[in-house]
């Protein structure tokens, strides 16, 4: 248990930011499963809005520092190379 007044504060701190992370990273599982479920379903139409959709949110985890950018592109990329496979 802490015991200094600025490791209680840490610890709120980081209490509240794990909060945040984690209700970010819970909406981009979700945009990636809408985007997983169009392709399943096996309209392009739909899994090619869902991407539009989530690639903002994928990449604003990024820079927010709940992913890797690394990890964000190659999502992406994996998700949008599998919509583009559906349309041909």
């Amino acid at each position: 248990m802490a015991n200094t007044v600025s490791a209680k504060k840490a610890t709120r701190k980081i209490a509240r930011r794990t909060a945040v992370n984690t209700a970010r990273r819970s909406r981009i599982r979700t945009f990636m499963r809408k985007v997983e479920e169009a392709i399943a379903s096996g309209d392009a139409k739909a899994a090619s809005d869902a991407l539009v959709a989530a690639q903002p949110e994928i990449m604003r985890a990024a820079s927010k520092g709940v992913l890797h950018k690394n990890t964000a592109s190659r999502k992406i990329s994996r998700l949008a190379s599998r919509v583009k496979a559906m349309a041909s």
